[in-house]
């Protein structure tokens, strides 16, 4: 059973679609017996990241999931699930998270524009490409040129380049996907991403966890 984290935030039951769609068995839960017993575990989430943190907290979550990655559990994370991992984020004044990656998170400037120089929107809504740079068993077999839906203010900057798995492009490159050990996480929403975003939902549940040779 694939355990879907109920932190109490937003779009956990698009995940739940996408997963029973593919044909895996899944559960949107806050239990922790079940996500003790879970073959894998994803972290989805809309929301802030202030927000997030006190609701992980306060359902002990916040040292569940850290205990699960500990114990090599594959467990993928998706937009706000992402954000969270880092040290910090700016969000709300600056918000402690969980401190499983190093680095922080960070909003879009103000004044961001595109290569042709217009102004551009944030948050940042719609289809954008992902270029991944890190051969890993749930990112291969994406095809070139494969855009994904993003819905975000805040951007993942990894303080480790060796965590960077996916780049995108919004007037300026950021990170849209890491991978480390046997944890994943994305800052765009694959249940949302069509066939590409299946493909990677689809591969996140097969894979067992294993860390991707070095070439």
């Amino acid at each position: 059973m694939i355990a879907i984290l109920d932190y109490r935030a937003g779009n956990l039951t698009s995940v739940e679609r996408a997963l029973k769609h593919l044909g895996f068995p899944c559960e949107v839960t806050d239990s922790h017996r079940k996500i003790q017993q879970a073959e894998r575990i994803i972290f989805p989430g809309v929301g802030a990241a202030g927000k997030s943190m006190e609701n992980l907290k306060n359902l002990g979550l916040d040292t569940l999931l850290r205990e699960r990655l500990q114990a090599g559990i594959p467990i993928m994370g998706i937009c706000v699930g992402l954000q969270v991992l880092f040290d910090y984020s700016e969000e709300n004044n600056s918000t402690p998270c969980l401190g499983i990656l190093p680095g922080a998170v960070h909003r879009f400037p103000e004044d961001l524009r595109s290569r042709e120089g217009s102004l551009l929107k944030i948050p940042h809504m719609g289809w954008n490409e992902v270029r991944f740079v890190t051969a890993h068993p749930v990112f291969d077999g994406v095809p070139e040129g494969s855009a994904f839906y993003f819905v975000h203010s805040y951007y993942p900057r990894p303080a480790a380049e060796a965590l960077v798995a996916g780049i995108t492009d919004y007037g300026m490159e950021f990170c849209a996907a890491v991978a480390r050990d046997n944890l994943v996480a994305m800052q765009f929403h694959p249940e949302k991403s069509g066939p590409p975003g299946l493909g990677i939902l689809s591969r996140f549940c097969r894979w067992d966890g294993t860390a991707p040779r070095a070439d």
